[in-house]
């Protein structure tokens, strides 16, 4: 006698819960959730709100709706609480991250500076300290939720640990190629450092630690430096002029494309790795 074929086998599932349970729909899902609100918000400021009155808040506005759409994504796909992109608690894992991420930004500034490859020329008032500040927060929290919240997450959990972080790495140093004046080295820094934040993510397993390391870093160049991160124009306090070859100064890119941070963001990676691998 044939027997009857279970319900729970995943061909006798609805097409609805197939298609969300596929990784690679989760991930498509995933994106468009975090992505669309951050570009709506964009592009209806920029075509509704007068310039003068674009001051922080439309990016503040733009990160908190990327993170409701994360949130609102785990909860329909997933169907589960987003703990890891909670705010309660999320001050420990936030102030650990910024302080990793200003830690290493300020020891590639000194090892550049000590070699004569920044300047430090002049400075602008204490304004164009605040000018990045929220742009900067809007974009860490973006990225990291898309590359290590939906990306890394998914895919280790569907193809392990190793496929994921090679994954991690390329895609996220493959997104930055149309950012000017990348060079090789820059490209090989992104993936680095993008081995580092999921090195980071794989400590907490939650968003901030990742958020606090990626905006650090990046404020730290943009908004008191004044140097160029990934090859976007600086805007900060300091006036500085980088010297010197390139692989050194890292040139119109920034200290992104420096070797100084290739082995700064390598030993940072290769630490955090060692300590996800003994365990708490």
């Amino acid at each position: 006698m044939q027997q009857a074929i279970p319900s729970s086998l995943p061909h006798a599932l609805p097409l609805r819960a197939r298609l969300a349970r596929n990784p690679l729909v989760r991930i498509i899902a995933g994106i468009a959730c975090v992505a669309v609100p951050l570009v709506a918000t964009m592009m209806l400021v920029q075509a509704l709100v007068p310039k003068e009155m674009r001051i922080a808040w439309h990016h503040l506005l733009a990160a908190a709706l990327c993170l409701a759409g994360y949130r609102f994504y785990v909860r329909r796909f997933e169907q589960r609480d987003a703990g890891e992109s909670a705010l309660q608690g999320a001050g420990p894992g936030l102030l650990r991250g910024l302080g990793i991420g200003a830690a290493l930004g300020i020891v590639v500034a000194a090892v550049l500076a000590a070699a004569g490859a920044l300047v430090v020329t002049g400075s602008s008032g204490w304004s164009a300290v605040l000018k990045p500040l929220s742009e900067q927060a809007m974009v860490a929290v973006m990225e990291e939720l898309l590359f290590r919240a939906i990306l890394f997450r998914i895919v280790e959990a569907r193809w392990g640990t190793r496929t994921s972080l090679l994954v991690n790495v390329l895609l996220f140093a493959l997104a930055h190629l149309p950012n000017e004046h990348i060079t090789a080295l820059a490209v090989l820094n992104t993936g680095i450092a993008g081995l580092a934040l999921c090195a980071a993510w794989m400590l907490t397993r939650s968003l901030w630690l990742p958020v606090g390391m990626h905006f650090a870093w990046n404020y730290l160049y943009d908004g008191v430096l004044g140097i160029p991160v990934s090859g976007h124009a600086a805007r900060g306090w300091l006036q500085v002029q980088m010297a010197g070859p390139e692989w050194l100064s890292g040139g119109a890119y920034g200290v992104e494309g420096s070797l100084v941070t290739l082995i700064a963001w390598g030993a940072a990676a290769a630490l955090m790795l060692r300590r996800r691998l003994k365990g708490p």
